[in-house]
């Protein structure tokens, strides 16, 4: 059955339109700006593409490293769908083998089933620096083995990511995950610039939340932040939360980064999606929330109390970008990052229907994933 939404206003991705319908069979987009039968729905708002985001840790009082199963990840993407986030990758922090093999069957799973909202999965670390570990547990920091190698490179698990340090993995194992379809980010690394232009020699395409637990750019030394914002190519993560980096170095960054290579991510914890404050463990430690801040007992950052819709509305008010901008930030760019533009990321005939419904502060009103209305109104 077609059903043809008629919104208020309409981003599809390059502009904004006002009261231009849209219709959708069988998950995807059929028709644009035409009336041609089915059923009729009018939306009081702005229809945007839905989020996607390519670090989520949690949400819904679930860190994906605690429930490395089929109903975790259920779990986490019905939180982040209650703020517009349509796509994701699961993000397994740094674990043992044994659960880093349980997530990765429970993602192959999800998307043998077609659960709505699942791409694949991002696996950051185990393979860091010790010195820029963050909250990544040390006991398990390590060299990368032929079973972990095995493991990275199993291509039933759609997208991959994978944030290693490259001081501690060779390029030529940078090479072989590219090769084997893995998507290699930098990040949580002490690298000096040359060890960085090898890797991404090597085929590393992005870095993991830039700034944050990453060498930092110095006049004699540019280090990964300063690889990260001459490279023409590479993608970047950014959490724009007004905690991760401050608002100067945001707008630094997206001023020197080609148009389209800087990506909005949330670094999500499973208090995302709760509304009351809530603390958490994290491998036996407690991580404390104030506000929309998470911290470490011994205080460094520990993730995000982040939504992609806070992301967008911060990245407008904090950093002055265009709201368009900010939403290909959440959405056209990283499907390009993924290689599924064609697919996801904009509102165009043959695109998933993948949809979101803002008010006019930018919060989420419905959400819907393949044409499925799965939270609001």
């Amino acid at each position: 059955m077609k059903t043809t939404y008629i919104a208020e206003r309409l981003f599809d991705g390059e502009q904004f339109h006002h009261n231009v319908p849209l219709s959708v069979v069988d998950g995807h987009i059929v028709a644009w700006n035409t009336l041609a039968g089915g059923r009729e729905v009018r939306l009081n708002g702005t229809l945007v593409p839905g989020f996607i985001d390519v670090q989520v840790n949690g949400g819904g009082g679930v860190l994906f490293n605690d429930s490395p199963t089929l109903a975790g990840i259920a779990a986490i993407v019905t939180a982040h769908a209650r703020f517009g986030t349509t796509a994701m990758l699961p993000t397994l922090i740094t674990d043992r083998l044994e659960v880093m093999e349980r997530a990765a069957d429970a993602v192959a799973e999800a998307l043998v089933k077609g659960m709505p909202g699942v791409l694949g999965i991002h696996f950051e670390g185990p393979h860091l620096s010790v010195p820029k570990k963050g909250v990544h547990p040390q006991q398990h920091i390590r060299r990368i083995g032929e079973r972990e190698l095995a493991l990275l490179c199993r291509e039933e698990l759609g997208q991959r990511v994978v944030t290693l340090a490259p001081e501690n993995v060779a390029p030529e194992v940078i090479r072989a995950l590219v090769d084997s379809g893995a998507r290699v980010c930098l990040g949580h690394s002490n690298a000096d610039y040359d060890t960085v232009q090898a890797a991404l020699a090597a085929g590393a395409s992005g870095f993991t939340h830039l700034f944050n637990a990453m060498s930092p750019l110095i006049s004699r030394e540019p280090g990964m932040v300063g690889a990260a914002l001459e490279s023409r190519e590479a993608w970047c993560g950014l959490i724009v939360d007004g905690h991760h980096v401050h608002p100067a170095a945001a707008r630094i960054a997206i001023a020197a980064k080609p148009k389209g290579k800087i990506m909005l991510v949330t670094d999500a914890m499973p208090p995302v999606g709760q509304e009351q404050a809530s603390n958490f463990e994290l491998f036996g430690s407690r991580v404390l929330r104030q506000g929309d801040r998470l911290n470490a007992m011994t205080g460094e950052l520990a993730g995000c109390v982040l939504d992609m819709a806070g992301a967008v509305q911060n990245t407008v008010a904090m950093l002055g970008v265009a709201q368009a901008e900010a939403i290909r930030m959440a959405t056209r760019y990283p499907a390009e990052f993924l290689g599924l533009a064609d697919s996801i990321g904009t509102l165009k005939p043959g695109m998933r229907a993948d949809m979101v419904l803002l008010d006019d502060a930018g919060k989420c009103l419905g959400t819907w994933m393949a044409g499925e209305q799965v939270f609001g109104l």
